[in-house]
């Protein structure tokens, strides 16, 4: 299964002053713009928006992909500290799940490893607390690190929104991604919400403040939740491509 547990967000607002911005809906008409090549079809609206606040933009819930069968991880080693390891004075490796520790793990590691600037993500199967990932990505982009997807390296589901967290992100030819639907406890996915739902705001909110524009975490929320939570959809490093841009 793609997710071993449930997803079941809830939002509190923090008014910053209402913005104009385009928010999902789940129409059939054709994109435009990078995503023109994908197969997801969504149609966007104005209205306005509220910023959230990451302490509550979702609860702490699991988002899980499993690994292909056959799939082997490079082999990683250095301190650890919680699903992070040190590699070397300037990179540190994600290997493994995150969970509700993770923020506190990774601001450990920069305390005795101030130099630490690329994040690369190696074995990434998702997340066990999905607030606490939304957290730990905010933590990225906030402390100036890069991301990057070595030879071989694995990035799903939840892991995802950690490697669109980096300020710079790159990725190796042979590097793989998979993305999948969230579902709630009672088995419902984003789109069986409305799309100004707190439920799929949230993810909205992540995905532009990592730098997407309104029209872009639209589509990108969509190309995602296109895929059923009980499977997956792969992504070569070249299609993940068409989404974060590479530098």
């Amino acid at each position: 299964m793609r997710c071993l547990a449930t997803l079941a967000l809830g939002l509190a607002a923090l008014c910053a002053g209402p913005a104009s911005a385009q928010v999902l809906a789940f129409d059939a008409v054709a994109l435009s713009g990078p995503a023109a090549t994908q197969l997801v079809t969504v149609t966007e609206t104005t209205e306005e928006v509220i910023e959230e606040d990451d302490d509550v933009a979702a609860a702490g819930s699991g988002r899980f992909v499993a690994a292909l069968p056959g799939y082997a991880a490079p082999v990683t080693r250095g301190a650890a500290y919680g699903p992070f390891r040190v590699l070397d004075d300037g990179r540190a490796a994600l290997v493994g799940a995150t969970d509700e520790r993770s923020p506190g793990a990774f601001l450990a590691m920069l305390a005795a490893h101030p130099g630490i600037a690329t994040l690369e993500l190696v074995e990434c199967p998702g997340t066990e607390d999905d607030r606490a990932n939304l957290r730990l990505g905010r933590l990225i982009r906030a402390r100036g690190l890069a991301t990057h997807v070595p030879d071989g390296g694995s990035v799903r589901s939840g892991a995802v929104e950690l490697f669109l967290a980096g300020v710079h992100h790159s990725a190796e030819a042979d590097a793989e991604f998979a993305v999948h639907a969230w579902a709630d406890e009672d088995g419902r996915e984003a789109t069986d919400y409305p799309a100004s739902a707190p439920e799929n705001r949230a993810y909205l909110a992540y995905y532009r403040e990592m730098g997407m524009s309104a029209g872009e975490a639209a589509a990108f929320y969509a190309m995602t939740n296109s895929v059923p939570n009980a499977s997956a959809r792969w992504l070569t490093a070249a299609e993940m491509g068409r989404w974060v841009r590479y530098d």
